[in-house]
């Protein structure tokens, strides 16, 4: 007999008027909605009396019929509601919830400050590399915007070659217009341009009271002189300069998580009758699109954190077109040959993310090299079901358990290095294999074209002449290049990998 659902009204009316995040929760205490709100008791409210409109969504009417508590928490501003937002999404995963359930983390700003000249760039992983990171920010926009004012405030360089002046650098015309101070053509010390660099991480850091209050005055001003145009201009940007300075608060993982290492690997030994919790645990992710750049990676765990710097990724090599099952295997092989052969420590756990299939390809390679001793599953991504062998029903485990969401955990960051390899090396393709196939240009020839033109795209435009005019090129193959790249563009062959083991991260 099923209980009678509660009454979460007398919640509701005891809600703040205050800016932060509430969850919705089933009556197995399964977290199943997680939403941001500017103020907490109006929002949550809405779903309790809702318009006829929100009745007719089906949708939100299971999501209604659903709740039997609900659980807030309030944070300082609208922002900081958004990043706590998505990272508890992340982490419980519900089922109602659409955005925020990717790979995808809020931007950052990096500075490396140990760079002869360094610059800001964006990143949306933080990691333990010397380099001076600053948010998240949760409005890209704004903060792409504030980006390029500082740019121009502080003159900082924008381009990416690590020394400017080094022999192949082509410097850009950001010095032409004012927008650089140029260390690449200019005399300027290094003990200036960090000068520089520090006021622009102390506005990062909130020092931005003196710039507002310029921009300030020159709005006033232009609105002053009949210049609306130019006073919204400066109105929209002390928004974004607003949003992207207001400090927020960065939630530590003892803030509402449930990410608890030692009991997930616990609860993941129990729900998978191993004999101990799997210290080490290694997850297998193919990824391509069609047959190009078929790849795959394997992350590694332990202790129930991610330890990248025995994350690997693989180029399929033997495995003609879309073969799911065969990369499987291809990779498993790959990599425990070398765990034998390299006297590697052995995973307490191999995870591959698919079904059957996937599960059954990697236990034949695991039997051939003697490793079928090896505790293995496969998680299947639509049910979140676990695949084990010699087993014809999936194991289901209930999804607020810590072993499930710790498998989720590892299958996602697996589906996350395999994606990142995927599209690294289709950039790679598009800007510089196009010559691969083009007859008598050699990899040192290929290099001297692209340094000299910069792109394929100017080399397509240059003349045989031009062409002629680079050290080690000849009338014929200039002429050569010219009748190639004129052909309609084309797919070339697939650049296979040089080496025969994995690539580490």
């Amino acid at each position: 007999m099923v209980a009678e659902r509660p009454d979460v009204m007398p919640k509701v009316r005891d809600l703040p008027h205050k800016p932060g995040v509430y969850l919705f929760k089933d009556r197995f205490n399964r977290v199943i909605y997680v939403g941001k709100a500017r103020d907490l008791q109006k929002r949550v409210s809405q779903y309790f009396h809702p318009g006829r409109q929100v009745r007719a969504d089906r949708k939100t009417q299971a999501l209604l019929e659903s709740i039997w508590d609900l659980e807030a928490h309030t944070v300082k501003s609208e922002p900081e509601s958004l990043l706590l937002e998505g990272k508890l999404i992340k982490e419980y995963r519900p089922r109602y919830n659409v955005s925020f359930r990717d790979d995808k983390k809020f931007l950052l700003v990096k500075v490396n400050l140990n760079d002869p000249f360094p610059r800001f760039q964006l990143t949306r992983v933080k990691k333990d590399d010397g380099c001076r990171y600053f948010g998240p920010f949760p409005h890209s926009g704004s903060l792409r915007k504030t980006l390029t004012l500082l740019r121009k405030k502080f003159h900082l360089r924008t381009c990416r070659p690590e020394i400017p002046g080094e022999v192949d650098y082509r410097h850009c015309l950001q010095h032409i217009i004012k927008n650089c101070s140029a260390p690449c053509v200019n005399k300027i010390t290094r003990a200036g341009y960090l000068a520089q660099v520090k006021q622009a991480c102390d506005f990062l850091d909130g020092a931005s009271g003196e710039m507002l209050a310029e921009f300030r005055v020159e709005m006033e001003a232009a609105a002053a002189r009949l210049d609306f145009e130019r006073a919204a201009e400066i109105r929209n940007l002390l928004d974004d300069l607003r949003r992207t300075t207001r400090p927020t608060k960065r939630f530590a993982r003892q803030f509402v998580t449930t990410v608890q290492p030692t009991e997930d690997l616990r609860a993941l030994q129990e729900a998978l009758g191993l004999a101990e919790p799997p210290g080490i645990i290694e997850c297998f992710d193919i990824s391509n699109i069609s047959t190009t750049h078929k790849v795959a990676s394997m992350v590694c765990f332990r202790g129930g954190k991610p330890d990248r710097d025995s994350y690997r990724r693989y180029r399929i090599k033997t495995v003609e077109g879309q073969d799911d099952f065969a990369s499987m295997a291809e990779v498993v092989r790959r990599r425990y040959s070398r765990v034998l052969n390299e006297g590697i420590r052995k995973p307490g756990l191999i995870v591959v993310d698919g079904g059957r299939g996937q599960l059954g390809s990697a236990c034949r390679e695991l039997e051939a090299l003697g490793l079928s001793d090896l505790p293995i599953i496969g998680l299947a991504k639509e049910r979140e079901e676990i695949f084990r062998p010699g087993q014809s029903a999936p194991l289901v485990i209930d999804h607020s358990s810590g072993a499930i969401r710790l498998l989720q955990r590892i299958r996602d960051e697996a589906h996350r290095f395999a994606n990142g390899y995927h599209q690294i090396l289709m950039k790679q393709r598009v800007s510089e294999s196009v010559l691969d196939d083009c007859p008598g240009v050699s990899e040192n020839r290929k290099r001297l074209l692209l340094r000299h033109f910069g792109s394929i795209e100017k080399l397509r435009r240059a003349t045989v002449e031009e062409i002629c005019a680079i050290e080690g090129i000849g009338p014929k193959l200039a002429a050569s290049v010219v009748e190639y790249l004129a052909r309609p563009k084309r797919r070339t062959a697939q650049v296979e990998d040089e080496s025969d083991g994995d690539q580490p991260f």
